[in-house]
This record gives C-alpha cells, structure tokens and sequence, in this order.
C-alpha cells in the first residue's frame, strides 16, 4: 500500500486557484488602468512609509523567528495540496483491513511511506505496541499545540492588516504637511497631493488583499487540517483496538457530509488488488489468512 500515492491530490486543484486568483488580480488592477494615467497611483514615498512603518512595527511587536515561521506556514500552505478527508478515510480503511491480513508489524512500511507527520507517528505509536488511549491523548496533545502554533501564525497577520491602515493615515499626513508648506506654490501642491491620497491607498490594499486573507487561509487550513487528525486518531484508535474495518469505515465516514459518503471502501475485489493477493479469488486469500470472511462484507 503506497499512501504517498493515496495522499497526492496533484497540482490541478492548485492550478485552477492560481488562474482564477490572477483573473482577479487582473481585474483589479484594471481598475486602476481604466482611468488613462497609471504613474499618478505610483507613489514611491507613500510605499516606502507604508511598508517600512508596517514591518518596523512588526519587528517590534514579535521576533524574528515568529515572522520567519508566519512566512513558512503561508508558503507551505499554498505549495503543499490539502488532503481531503475521504483520501484520509481510504488511508485508515486500508491500514486496518492490512493489519487483519498481514499483522501489527506490516504497517512499518507504511509508517515510512505516510506523508503526514501525524499519521507517521501515530502509526510508529501503533507498531510499538501503545494502549489505545495512550495513542489518543498522545496525538491529541500534538495537535492541540499544532492549533497554537497556528493560532500565533494568523495572530501575527491580523496584527499587520491592523497596522497597515494606520501608516497609510501617517503617509497622508506626510503629504498634507508637505503640501501645506507649499500653499502658495501651486506646483509643490500638485506633487504632494498624491502623497497624501496614495499612502492610505497603500495601507488599506496591503490590508484587505494581503495580510487579512492571508490569515483566512491559515485559519481555513488549519481547521481542515485538525479535522483530517481527528480522522487519524479515530481511525489509529479503532485500529488498535481491532475494530471490523466495515465498523471503522462507518465510523470515519461519520465526519463526512451526506452526498460523500458514497461506495464502499471494504470490498473483496478492492482488497485484492490494493494487497497483491494474486489471482485467486479474493475469499479464497482472505480464508486463508484466517482473519476475514466473505460474509463480513
């Protein structure tokens, strides 16, 4: 059983955000283009003050180290593809019918071959003879602190998208004071103006199409991701305790929504051909391991 096959969704889903975000922005920006003169929204003064007053104030608010993680998870999160939970239910199903097949130790392969960090070790947890609930509260701690870990990560981008319309007011005030001091020269007025418009241009777009769903996103993913671990940690629980795996497929699909709980994972031909049984008939290979039934079905 390949579970690095199982988990890989492949860049398609990926790619159609991609494109349908760069129509957006494509669509947005031509809303700055359809007024005939680009070089007026340009404003290398208010960009300087915007982003220098937002990441100075960032570097004061949380250390470096928090940051460089905050750009970690958000770069992870849109080159790693989610798992979707019926991929994860397929996952478990299968451990489970493997473990009545072949035994506890043939999941060492798998634990080797699991692409999430969680499913590793709660299958590493399974192998080493672990008691159920001690596997539970085990994993359960682990994604606890995951959710924190994460939870600073959005903090640290809310905490900008609240930052960044305040120095855009500072670069507005820069240009009404620049162009004050010039009230009697018309030409020094016309330069400043854009000044003081453009900054808190700067700081509400950084706001509102940056850091603010930035944070959305990892909030999104990480509330899937705690969902795709609960599966993990029923699923490695029932498996410990020896649960049926038709019991256990029941179970998982519990978390699904109605219209995805359909076919059955548990079926003779399927085991068969995932387990390399040969070409006997699949009851005939199940019979001889002594540990299902046709009629288990």
């Amino acid at each position: 059983m390949k579970l690095k096959k199982t988990f890989f969704n492949g860049p398609s889903m990926a790619n159609r955000n991609l494109t349908v975000f760069a129509i957006c922005v494509v669509i947005f920006f031509a809303g700055f283009l359809l007024n005939g003169n680009t070089a007026m929204f340009f404003n290398l003064s208010g960009i300087a003050i915007v982003l220098g007053g937002t990441f100075g104030a960032a570097l004061i608010s949380f250390r470096l180290e928090r940051l460089v993680t905050v750009y970690k998870v958000l770069s992870g999160s849109y080159r790693r593809p989610l798992k979707k939970e019926s991929e994860i239910i397929e996952v478990m199903v299968d451990l489970s019918v493997k473990r009545k097949l072949k035994g506890l130790l043939s999941l060492e392969e798998d634990e080797e071959e699991a692409t999430m960090l969680l499913l590793r070790r709660a299958l590493g947890y399974l192998v080493d003879g672990y008691p159920a609930e001690q596997i539970r509260d085990l994993l359960n701690t682990e994604i606890n602190f995951f959710k924190l870990r994460r939870d600073d990560s959005e903090r640290v981008l809310r905490t900008l998208a609240e930052i960044c319309p305040s120095f855009g007011v500072v670069g507005s005030v820069v240009g009404l004071i620049a162009m004050l001091s010039g009230i009697d020269d018309t030409s020094v007025i016309l330069k400043t103006i854009p000044v003081a418009l453009t900054s808190t241009l700067y700081g509400v777009v950084l706001s509102n199409f940056l850091f603010l769903p930035f944070a959305a996103n990892i909030q999104e993913r990480t509330n899937h991701e705690l969902l795709l671990g609960k599966i993990i940690i029923e699923g490695v629980v029932a498996i410990s305790s020896e649960l049926h795996p038709r019991t256990l497929e029941y179970k998982l699909k519990s978390f699904l929504t109605p219209s995805s709980r359909q076919g059955r994972l548990v079926s003779l031909d399927r085991i068969r051909k995932r387990f390399n049984l040969g070409n006997e008939p699949a009851d005939k290979n199940l019979e001889n391991h002594g540990t299902l039934r046709k009629h288990s079905f």
